[in-house]
């Protein structure tokens, strides 16, 4: 996303076109109503006047596109300290895992997680897939207490 450019974002059909950086493979992912209202606000008021044609830009000059990969970390290092939450393992990763376990529990099937997180094989999805409680319980079958009391003899 640090990359991302103002070209990358459609409106009309509200969505956004990326590159996934490990793979080179193009992505295309909706820009629910909630992000593209978030980041019109942006883009509109809060974004320096630049030239640049990326859509995140320093806010202090020169307002150019961010250095590296490591300047977004820093940047959601800071977000999460502000909002009270020092974990020494924050990042684009928890973030990741936050999103794709959000995902599962709402019903997304696998295929559908592994393709907005850029994975060409679903199994590598299931790293960052967080354990449901609510879902194992549902998996628990209920073994009738008589047929227990027989087992063993």
């Amino acid at each position: 996303m640090i990359a991302l450019r103002l070209k990358d974002l459609d409106w009309r059909n509200p969505a956004v076109g990326i590159v996934q950086q490990k793979t080179g493979n193009p992505l295309t992912l909706p820009l629910p109503p909630l992000i593209a209202g978030r980041l019109a606000e942006y883009l509109l008021k809060e974004r320096p006047d630049t030239g640049d044609e990326h859509v995140f830009v320093r806010s202090v000059a020169p307002h150019t596109e961010f250095p590296a990969h490591c300047s977004i970390y820093d940047v959601i290092r800071r977000v999460f300290k502000a909002a009270g939450t020092d974990r020494a393992r924050v990042g684009t990763r928890l973030l990741r895992h936050n999103a794709a376990t959000r995902l599962l529990r709402a019903g997304t099937p696998l295929p559908t997680i592994s393709a907005i997180l850029g994975h060409s094989n679903p199994d590598s999805t299931n790293v960052y897939l967080g354990m449901d409680t609510e879902q194992v319980r549902a998996c628990v079958l209920l073994i009738p207490l008589p047929a227990l009391q027989g087992a063993g003899r």
